[in-house]
């Protein structure tokens, strides 16, 4: 075999146990819905002064 040749009897073995879905990934498994909140002594125009310092170094 070539590269880039495969034997068909494999992928047919592969196609047919390919049903199982038991060991396969779940990506909602770890979704959450929910909110975050903040809370600071710190004024929004201060925050936004350090910003603009910060940019001009």
């Amino acid at each position: 075999m070539g590269f880039g040749s495969y034997d068909e009897s494999e992928q047919q073995e592969q196609s047919t146990g390919s049903n199982d879905d038991s060991e396969a990934v779940n990506v909602h498994e770890h979704d959450h819905d929910g909110d975050v909140n903040v809370e600071s002594d710190v004024d929004t125009d201060d925050l936004v002064d350090r910003l603009g310092e910060m940019r001009e170094e």
